[in-house]
């Protein structure tokens, strides 16, 4: 494969803000930078492809929860509408088109039950954990996941 040939990254992806109805909020480690910890977040796949398809695609990859299954209803998962354009950290910037410095992502949030199950994709992620919402914001390694996880207690009830 030349670098004509592959696949470069959308820069316009989703950010999915999974907490409890006790605003618990779920942080995930990822795989390649241990002790980065945040919430579920991808690049759409398509330049078509609705928001909130890449929302519900992103949390059955990263966490295993199906959003639309009877246990958890497709009007669990909110837009928001929060966007954050932000610069692309350049350890992550050779998989974007040359010349593409950033993104814009769209903020979701995802109410699920207490105890909820996640299973995370070993390839992705190393470990999970809930926090309080202030804490888990503290935790966040992205100022713009922080940010919306601080906006929790207002939209995500």
């Amino acid at each position: 494969m030349t670098p004509a040939d592959k696949a470069f990254k959308i820069p316009e992806s989703v950010l999915v803000v999974i907490h409890t109805p006790a605003l618990e909020v779920l942080l995930i480690e990822r795989a390649d930078k241990p002790g980065f910890w945040q919430s579920v977040t991808g690049s759409k796949d398509w330049p078509d492809e609705p928001l909130f398809d890449t929302a519900l695609r992103e949390v059955a990859e990263e966490t295993g929860i199906d959003v639309g299954s009877p246990a958890m209803p497709r009007s669990a998962l909110r837009d928001w509408g929060l966007r954050n354009v932000y610069e692309i950290y350049p350890v992550w910037r050779h998989r974007y088109a040359p010349g593409v410095t950033h993104n814009t992502e769209h903020v979701f949030g995802l109410c699920v039950p207490a105890g909820t199950v996640v299973t995370l994709s070993p390839r992705e992620h190393l470990q999970h954990v809930w926090l309080p919402w202030r804490e888990a914001a503290d935790r966040c390694f992205s100022p713009s996941n922080a940010e919306a996880v601080l906006h929790l207690p207002r939209l995500g009830g």
